[in-house]
């Protein structure tokens, strides 16, 4: 078995190398091999990765010359591991640990489920007993995703393994022919919802997807987006979720236009009641790139 583990670098100098080092104490991988994909950082970051993992083999970098996005990146990565013939790629984010058997663990999964994308069990990183997604669910109508076990503490609730709607960007095992049958992440999202739209679209080609709770990681949550509550995080979240469900909702989009209408207008009306004006303007810019066709890098939000 060859695997290919992709990472997306974006200034991410804290991150990497506790990521890195924890991919590679998983001994247990016949053949393995880090792709680190930078997309133009300023932080030095690359570097230092090279002077740190001077003559480690199993890691290959690759620097590109502007900021292409998540999806685009991840693609670029996904691209290279084909080149390797490998069997599986894992995305996984650069802001996160593994666990020293986690590898081992999505494997065995995956050999129990052949042709389906595994997830493992994620933990918050400050927090090493809550969970922050045990697998994601999906809204039976207007297919609203969201992670299961998010905020709990873990006492074995979510320790079956089973068939899940949505799977998180943060950590994604993907057979490289389920990669060839669905195709490679879509570059118009940038950033945020690029992995729920990859879950629907596995599943309209019959492709399961499986949640792997002995499979262990820990998650910066937010790090590389300054959190959920960002200019950043509210541009591509009101813009991607409508493009997202657009492609897949069919003759269910109306209904999650209205749903949409509402959520947002709250979230409006809370941000101005908290003096957060830029999160409503980013919210409205990303609606309007969303009607005028706009899609990939925004320049509105500073990345």
């Amino acid at each position: 078995m060859k695997l290919a583990v992709v990472l997306v670098n974006y200034n991410g100098k804290k991150y990497n190398m506790a990521c890195i080092d924890s991919i590679l104490s998983n001994g247990s991988m016949e053949e393995m091999k880090i792709i680190v994909v930078d997309n133009a950082s300023q932080d030095e970051s690359m570097r230092l990765l090279e002077e740190r993992y001077a003559g480690e083999e199993r890691l290959e970098l690759i620097g590109l010359d502007d900021n292409y996005g998540f999806s685009y990146a991840n693609n670029v990565g996904i691209n290279r591991a084909q080149k390797e013939n490998v069997d599986y790629v894992l995305l996984l984010n650069n802001d996160t640990e593994i666990m020293p058997d986690m590898l081992r663990q999505l494997w065995e999964c995956a050999k129990r489920h052949p042709d389906s994308m595994i997830v493992p069990k994620i933990y918050y990183s400050g927090d090493r007993k809550r969970i922050w997604s045990a697998g994601g669910s999906v809204s039976p109508v207007i297919k609203k995703v969201k992670h299961i076990g998010l905020d709990e503490m873990d006492e074995g609730q979510y320790d079956q393994e089973r068939e899940i709607g949505f799977a998180t960007g943060c950590c994604l095992w993907i057979p490289m022919n389920v990669i060839e049958r669905a195709g490679t992440l879509d570059e118009r999202f940038f950033l945020y919802y690029e992995d729920t739209e990859y879950s629907f679209r596995l599943h309209k080609h019959g492709i399961p997807i499986y949640y792997c709770p002995k499979a262990v990681m820990y998650h910066k949550v937010g790090a590389s987006t300054r959190g959920a509550d960002s200019p950043l995080c509210a541009y591509y979240i009101a813009r991607n979720w409508l493009l997202c469900n657009r492609l897949h909702l069919g003759w269910r989009y109306p209904m999650f236009l209205a749903y949409y209408v509402v959520n947002r207008t709250v979230c409006c009306l809370l941000w101005l009641a908290r003096g957060k004006r830029a999160l409503v303007w980013a919210t409205l810019r990303g609606i309007g790139d969303y009607c005028k066709g706009n899609f990939g890098r925004s320049t509105c939000c500073g990345r």
